[in-house]
Parts: structure tokens; sequence; C-alpha cells
């Protein structure tokens, strides 16, 4: 085994599982989830058939995720946060065949005790405050925070947040990175500094 599972896990038959990657303390993986190289299971996670991980994820302690949620690479899920699948759920109406895909793209933070309502698309490294509620999809390097989720500002690809104003045009630099980010009409582009 390319992997590390914990004793106390539960890893189901054909769950494919990434080379480098560590599965901690009572998870369970469902057998129709892809999960990356090098990703984190925290304590206490699940993680559903319908579920695609990236590589080098880092999934806190006491996440669920759902079917229908995509993680694309490097994605960090705080501790305690929420995904859901079903956008009006009802104990005594069955709705599996109404679940709306949730997809969270490259870098993106999602802090701890956030909720992602399902059927949105989180923007890449974008990064979602802690106990934030997320309804509407999130543009690449926003930061939001709050219930219901607003923009505050923008953050880098390294997790700073950048001197730049909510919308217009703007210029700045990453002091860590070297990186250059363009506002230009209410949308961030990154050019990455050359190495």
């Amino acid at each position: 085994m390319s992997y590390q599972v914990h004793p106390s896990a539960i890893v189901d038959d054909g769950a494919e599982i990434g080379d480098g990657s560590r599965i901690w303390h009572f998870v369970h993986v469902c057998g129709g989830a892809r999960i990356g190289k090098g990703v984190s299971l925290g304590q206490n996670v699940f993680v559903g058939n319908k579920v695609v991980i990236g590589d080098r994820c880092k999934v806190q302690n006491n996440v669920s995720v759902y079917d229908n949620v995509t993680l694309e690479d490097g994605v960090f899920c705080g501790p305690s946060m929420v995904f859901t699948n079903v956008y009006n759920p009802r104990s005594l109406i069955e709705r599996k065949d109404e679940y709306r895909d949730t997809l969270v793209k490259t870098g993106a933070t999602l802090g701890a005790n956030c909720t992602i309502v399902c059927g949105v698309t989180i923007g890449a490294h974008a990064f979602v405050g802690a106990g934030a509620v997320i309804q509407r999809d999130v543009p690449d390097f926003a930061l939001m925070v709050g219930v219901p989720g607003r923009q505050i500002g923008w953050m880098s690809a390294y997790g700073e947040q950048l001197n730049l104003p909510l919308a217009g045009d703007g210029e700045t630099t990453c002091p860590y990175t070297g990186d250059q980010y363009t506002l230009r009409n209410g949308t961030l582009f990154r050019k990455e500094a050359r190495q």
C-alpha cells in the first residue's frame, strides 16, 4: 500500500487513493471516492462515493465531503467546515436525484466552521473565512467572510491579503513570491514571478 491508513479508519473496496496520502483516526472513505496523491484526511472525516479530491489537499478533523463535491489540487478544508449536497432537504422526501454539484478550485481555503451551500463554485485561491456561509459562486482570489458570505478583499495565492480595491482597477505585487496581480473590471489576474 502506497498510502497510510490508521487501524480505526474504514476504506471501502473500490476507493482510489493516491501515493503518499494519509488517512487518520475514524475516517470513512466510500468505495466510489477518488483521492489524489499526498492528501491528508484528518480525524473523523467522511468521504462519499461521488467525491473527487485532488492532489495535496488537506481535509481537517470532522469534515464530511458528501457526494457531488469536487476538490481540485491543493484545497484546504478547515476543521468542522460543512458541505451540503441537497438545497432543500427534508427527512420525509427522497432527494438523492437532486444533488447539486459543488466545485472547489485549485488552492482555495475553506476556513474552520464555514458552510458551503451546494451548487456553487469556489474560485482558485479564494479564501473563505472561519464561520462564513457561502451561497453563491466565489471569484478566484476572493476573500469572503460573514453570514451570508460577502467579499471584503483579495488574497494572493500565497495566502496573504492584497492591497487592492474590491472593484475597479488596480495593481500590486505579492511581497512573498513576487507574483504580480492586476485587477480589471472586478476580475483579478495573476502573473507568476519567474523562478
